[in-house]
């Protein structure tokens, strides 16, 4: 398709195509002109005089009485003429011909006799034999004109296939700003540099500095890359290209090509300007094995865009930006220096920049006194601004079922528990056996949390169903860790199993609702040995996450399979380690189990200080000092 342009070309532009004429106005009524032609063509004696139809013995007798006036008789042996009257008559069935007494009939009674011989169609006739066919012409030319116009508007036209299908924002740019963008400060900071030398790119040039060429932006999904763009796209005073990796690919060989090649023309057309390709990996993949192939679409692409990166003259000033979540797939030769000289990483923002992103999403909306961002943002550790967004936007919606246009704190509590847990599910009512089983389950993860020394507070409690889970234990961490301790990771292994040592200690028995503590427990432990050279018998190696998650099965593992029977050895010993640990937590404090077991069969949703309080423990943390916080907001840790 061709490039969209928003606005028309700035004066000293090169004009677009010109816009296909329109059809002249007698092609709107030529059809209705034919249509009553076919009629009289197709309808017999239309627009002609009534003929009366007579059978010959009835013209016979007309005859001996006097009233035909005129007998024509063909060379078929019909007769055709008029009555004295002048009214016009046709005999029914031709048998003039072989009737001897009709000439001299006509003859005594004065009738004038004339007689037709075989004659050719006439110029009517001829005419309106064509007519089907015109009218096919007319409709075959008709299409074709619609078809033509299609084409040149692009609209699936194979004229058009291998242009580039690039937005272009050139005077009219998006509204957004970088004061729309909240934190990522540093990241800002290489975005509005790019910027500040398309605008002044004589003061670099004094200096001796080279722009640079291309910026990679690599985060997780949802953590405002595209924003990002957008802000350079309102900021910038140059035209922005936009367009998507997915754009270039097809089914035909040669058009991603084809479009990589248009689309930088245009840039250098319009230079200086800034090209930004989203989701660059569904081209940019690495080549040869494991990649796409030696002649595949994809890879010609590939090898035009980088042809079309190495290939800008000094100080063009065109930069290209582009986004990806999957750094780790593009090939080496589009990261090199010369091509994307500068990786810019947008990771999850910190409570800090939660707390400024909740700030811009709530500008449009009116917040009741008792919310609290630094609250909201504290309980919300891992989120992305795409869920910062959604949580602000599922609190309007909370506050609108409500019947109020403010948002409260208990819109905000809903809106997040409905986004970590899923909604609550009134329908599946528990039986009473199975009620206690999960009150058992999540009281055994609660206080086992509340006694190891390095796991993280307990926020809330509960054992209403909510999405696929029977009930749910929230740890919030106090604040944002970067680095993992090993005592840490251990204490989280004995939190992951309290709710199955519970079980075996109150019940006597574990149940099936330790599947998904299971397996998080057995992914945290193979990490521990595998990656982290946290085990005594494998040591300090690490085999890295790319073979443990199975993402290059071809290339195979790294090591014996007598390393692999170490690997499940360790992984199974701290499991069991985890839940003895638990066990043995839970038999010393038995009494505080019980306590709150039963307040979670009364209430069904516990606070974690209340939890603390039942079970008779100090409001302060166990062997940290810190005095617990009373979270209004909770994060989740699935149990």
């Amino acid at each position: 398709m061709s490039i969209w342009h928003r606005t028309s070309p700035p004066d000293g532009g090169t004009p677009g195509p010109a816009a296909p004429s329109p059809p002249p106005r007698w092609s709107h009524w030529a059809l209705w002109f034919w249509l009553p032609l076919l009629a009289l063509r197709l309808v017999p004696g239309a627009g002609q005089p009534r003929i009366a139809t007579l059978t010959y013995s009835t013209f016979v007798a007309d005859v001996t009485a006097n009233k035909v006036a005129s007998a024509t008789i063909s060379d078929t042996g019909s007769v055709s003429g008029s009555l004295l009257g002048g009214a016009p008559f046709h005999s029914q069935v031709p048998t003039a011909l072989n009737d001897t007494g009709l000439a001299p009939l006509l003859a005594a009674h004065h009738v004038a006799v004339t007689g037709t011989g075989p004659s050719g169609p006439s110029l009517v006739g001829t005419l309106f034999s064509f007519l089907p066919l015109l009218l096919v012409a007319v409709v075959a030319v008709w299409l074709f004109r619609r078809g033509s116009r299609q084409l040149s508007k692009g609209v699936g036209g194979l004229m058009s296939v291998g242009q580039s299908k690039a937005t272009l924002y050139d005077e009219d740019r998006p509204a957004t700003r970088f004061s729309d963008v909240a934190g990522y400060e540093s990241s800002k900071a290489e975005v509005v540099e790019v910027v500040d030398f398309l605008k002044n790119p004589g003061r670099y040039a004094r200096a001796g500095a080279r722009g640079p060429r291309g910026v990679l932006m690599v985060g997780p999904p949802g953590t405002g890359k595209t924003l990002l763009a957008r802000a350079v796209a309102g900021e910038a005073g140059v035209p922005f290209f936009a367009v998507s990796g997915s754009s270039f690919v097809e089914m035909f060989v040669g058009v991603g090509a084809a479009r990589v090649r248009s689309l930088f023309a245009e840039a250098h057309k319009r230079a200086p300007s800034i090209v930004f390709i989203d989701e660059i990996d569904a081209i940019g993949g690495r080549r040869g094995p494991g990649g796409f192939g030696s002649n595949d679409e994809r890879e010609q692409t590939l090898n035009q865009l980088l042809s079309d990166l190495d290939g800008f003259e000094k100080g063009a000033g065109v930069v290209v930006m582009a986004a990806t979540n999957r750094a780790d797939t593009l090939d080496a030769a589009l990261l090199r220096p010369g091509r994307f000289d500068r990786s810019v990483e947008i990771s999850l923002p910190n409570q800090r920049e939660r707390r400024a992103i909740l700030a811009i999403h709530g500008r449009s909306k009116t917040l009741a006194d008792d919310v609290d961002l630094d609250t909201v943002s504290r309980g919300t550790p891992g989120f992305s601004g795409a869920d910062l967004a959604n949580l602000v936007n599922e609190a309007a919606i909370n506050a609108v079922r409500g019947g109020h246009d403010v948002l409260t704190e208990a819109d905000f509590d809903t809106a997040r528990d409905r986004l970590l847990l899923g909604h609550r599910d009134s329908s599946g009512a528990l039986l009473p056996i199975e009620k206690d089983a999960v009150a058992i389950h999540e009281a055994g993860h609660a206080l086992v949390a509340m006694l190891s020394e390095h796991a993280d507070p307990i926020a809330k409690v509960t054992i209403l169903p909510r999405g696929v889970a029977l009930g749910v234990t929230e740890q919030l961490p106090e604040f944002e860790r970067h680095l993992y301790p090993q005592s840490y990771l251990t204490d989280s292994l004995t939190v992951r199993l309290g709710g199955r040592a519970a079980e075996i200690v109150v019940l006597g028995e574990p149940s099936t609702g330790a599947a998904d503590d299971l397996a998080s427990a057995t992914d945290l432990a193979t990490r521990m040995v595998r990656e982290w050279g946290l085990s005594a018998d494998i040591g300090p190696v690490g085999y890295g996450p790319a073979e443990l998650s199975g993402e290059y099965p071809l290339a195979g593992r790294r090591y014996a399979e007598q390393t692999q029977r170490t690997i499940d050895t360790e992984v199974a010993h701290l499991l069991r380690r985890a839940e003895t640990t638990a066990m043995g937590l839970l038999r010393d404090h038995r009494d505080a189990l019980d306590r709150v077991i039963g307040l979670l069969l009364e209430r069904e949703t516990v606070d974690g200080t209340d939890l603390a309080d039942v079970a008779g423990l100090s409001r302060r943390h166990p062997g940290n000092g810190r005095l617990w916080p009373r979270p209004a907001s909770s994060g989740s840790s699935r149990p």
